[in-house]
């Protein structure tokens, strides 16, 4: 993109006198004027910076959390290009959550079904089928039964299609942790160093540790999350609530969750939940009109207590899954 232009700026005070051509012009306080274009040439290398960025796909990201700021990028790609961080390490290191998948492994043992006789099996099958079409209530055949069942498998496999086309977050992580660097120097040396991590499987990758500079590492204002404050803002209650803050909070969670593969955070924050019923009044209290005047209605009714609780858990579990970069 191009620097902005600007309008030529007409000098208030008139000299006595036309100074030379080859002198400076000066002012009464502060001497020599500086050059115009000196505005222009920020705002250029702030376009440039959003370039690198714009043409490799990926953003640095700064997040807040209780144990302090730091930085990380993140990038979107559909589904199908991308490898999910592998758990199995962290998760190996959480005795609680070995302990639980031991009881479903268990559970699951105990509920083995062994089916003897293979008629049986497709008794059972054609009993299902005259029982669907009972509660149908109309004369299906079991042909009819098999076209069904075949035009239900060809709209899964088109959603899986659709699922895996879809965009979704990545992360500078690595073996199940996100990685936070608390410079921008730091974060650089990282990216430059060759060391493993989850977003070296994209394509622009090497490109970005070739180019990217400390000073690149400016997020924009939407790339800021401060889920340090979260828990805070919402125990003030209702009136003090900071829609901007907790929405946008709500967004990087979600993000997280996915990209780290944390189920009970994106549990707490699916469709339906209290959460997601607090996300959806501030973003409508936001809103003008009679639109707005509900979403404020909806938010006096949702607890403090609970939300502030929930967001605590969440800002817990992503705390613990962090590893600091110095």
């Amino acid at each position: 993109m191009g620097s902005p232009t600007h309008p030529e700026v007409t000098v208030a005070r008139q000299s006595p006198q036309r100074p030379d051509a080859d002198e400076p012009e000066l002012d009464d306080t502060t001497g020599p004027t500086e050059p115009d274009d000196a505005e222009p040439d920020a705002a250029a290398s702030a376009d440039a910076d959003r370039e690198l960025w714009d043409e490799l796909r990926i953003d640095p990201v700064e997040i807040a959390l209780p144990a302090g700021t730091g930085y990380t990028l993140r990038a979107y790609r559909p589904a199908s290009e991308l490898t999910p961080t592998d758990v199995a390490e962290r998760d190996a290191d959480d005795p609680f959550l070995a302990r639980r998948q031991a009881v479903e492994t268990e559970d699951e043992d105990d509920e083995n079904v062994v089916i003897l006789d293979e008629d049986v099996a497709r008794e059972f099958a054609e009993s299902d089928d005259d029982e669907k079409r009972a509660k149908r209530g109309d004369g299906a055949t079991a042909d009819d039964a098999g076209k069904d069942d075949a035009e239900k498998e060809d709209t899964d496999e088109e959603a899986a299609d659709e699922a895996d086309d879809e965009e979704v977050p990545a992360f500078l992580t690595h073996r199940g942790r996100l990685l936070l660097f608390k410079t921008p120097e730091s974060l650089v040396s990282f990216v430059r160093s060759g060391a493993p991590n989850d977003l070296s499987q994209l394509d622009s990758w090497n490109e970005l540790s070739e180019r990217v500079e400390p000073g690149d590492i400016a997020p924009l204002d939407e790339d800021v999350y401060e889920l340090d404050l979260v828990v805070e803002n919402l125990r003030g209650g209702h009136d003090t609530w900071d829609p901007t803050l907790l929405i946008e909070a709500g967004e990087v969670a979600r993000d997280l969750a996915y990209a780290l593969r944390l189920p009970a955070v994106l549990d707490m924050l699916s469709a339906g939940s209290s959460l997601d019923d607090l996300d959806e009044a501030l973003r409508a209290s936001v809103n003008g009109g009679i639109g707005g005047f509900m979403g404020r209605r909806r938010l006096k009714k949702i607890g403090a207590q609970t939300a502030s609780l929930g967001w605590r858990t969440i800002v817990g579990k992503i705390s613990a899954i962090v590893d600091w970069r110095d």
